[in-house]
């Protein structure tokens, strides 16, 4: 079984795992050259909803519409919160679902792929620089602590 952290880009074809690492290189690539505009693709970042979140959100959705459909409509309704809720589960043992192939094509990344892109621009940025204080420091730095002195 996947670790937590990869277990969505392991269940992944290479064709899709590997444009999406282009991509984000390509973005890195045009960062070096421009700076000024790391702050604006931080924001973004902070903005962009990861596959987990993307996968949730549609699941509770069609849940949702199914056991309203039921209640209202017909009983017949409920079998789409059943499927949809199996397929949640079988994500979250298998870290795949029938969904899980479209929204990674359409460009949905995981947590881990958004953060590496996130360290990445702040080290061109130039924010894990040693600046008077030491290795730890650096390493705290780039995960976003601040010792307290």
């Amino acid at each position: 079984m996947a670790t937590t952290a990869n277990r969505v880009s392991a269940q992944t074809s290479d064709e899709i795992n590997n444009g999406l690492r282009w991509q984000m290189e390509e973005r890195l690539a045009y960062y070096e050259t421009h700076p000024d505009q790391i702050a604006v693709r931080l924001a973004e970042l902070d903005r962009e909803w990861d596959i987990e979140r993307t996968l949730e959100a549609n699941a509770s959705t069609l849940a949702f519409t199914g056991t309203m459909l039921a209640a209202t409509v017909d009983r017949r309704w409920l079998a789409l919160p059943a499927i949809v809720t199996g397929f949640l589960f079988q994500h979250a043992i298998q870290g795949w679902c029938p969904p899980l192939p479209i929204l990674r094509r359409l460009g949905f990344r995981t947590a881990e792929e958004i953060n590496q892109e996130r360290y990445a621009l702040k080290a061109l940025r130039g924010d894990f620089d040693v600046k008077g204080g030491s290795k730890l420091d650096t390493v705290l730095r780039a995960v976003g602590i601040r010792r307290s002195t």
